[in-house]
């Protein structure tokens, strides 16, 4: 992973230094490390950075290192949704990849989000799917929650959905996020956190 350093009397003045090197805005680099120098007179600030189309490749070219390793054929496709890359698995062996639950799915996604970490000391935001399983499922969690939803908005009775992972339950807060009638809470310790649908007040 290529990372590029730069020092400023500031760290608004290393960033500016990088933005103008790299022909990139802010929000395209990631600043994965800042040291202070302080010298008799003086104070200086280094930063590492890194161009996130470069994470995005990096990301794509692990787990092309990893099905390889693993013996699968496969494809990866790249999304682009709202700054957060989407990288589609299409492979000879999608249910093993998944997993039952989507189990062998979340822990790739963890395996990959520890080693993006490791190699750039801060986390880094995308989604995995195996073709459209993941998309599939979070239709149906938005379609259950907006129909529990319209039941508790009706009887006035809160309603505990099933355990969920922090993905999942994001899902669900997301798709009520603007409900009139109900609002969401997540309860519980992991691995047994669940989310509540509650009544909101007249």
């Amino acid at each position: 992973m290529e990372k590029h350093s730069y020092i400023g009397k500031t760290l608004e003045d290393a960033i500016n230094k990088a933005k103008l090197d790299l022909q990139e805005t802010e929000d395209n680099l990631i600043i994965v490390k800042k040291e202070e120098k302080k010298a008799l007179l003086s104070k200086k600030v280094e930063i590492e950075v890194i161009e996130k189309r470069k994470i995005k490749d990096y990301i794509k070219s692990l787990l092309v290192d990893i099905l390889y390793a693993m013996g699968y054929q496969s494809e990866i496709e790249v999304q682009m949704k709202e700054d957060v890359p989407t990288y589609r698995i299409y492979s000879n062996h999608d249910a093993l990849l998944i997993g039952k639950n989507g189990k062998n799915l979340n822990a790739l996604t963890h395996i990959l989000n520890q080693m993006i970490k490791k190699e750039i000391g801060t986390s880094y935001k995308f989604l995995l799917d195996v073709s459209d399983y993941k998309e599939k499922n979070d239709k149906h969690l938005e379609a259950l929650a907006r129909k529990l939803a319209k039941e508790v908005a009706s009887t006035k009775v809160e309603v505990k959905m099933d355990s969920m992972n922090s993905y999942q339950r994001r899902v669900v807060h997301n798709a009520l996020t603007n409900n009139k009638y109900v609002y969401t809470e997540s309860i519980g310790e992991e691995p047994n956190r669940a989310v509540v649908i509650k009544p909101r007040e007249d």
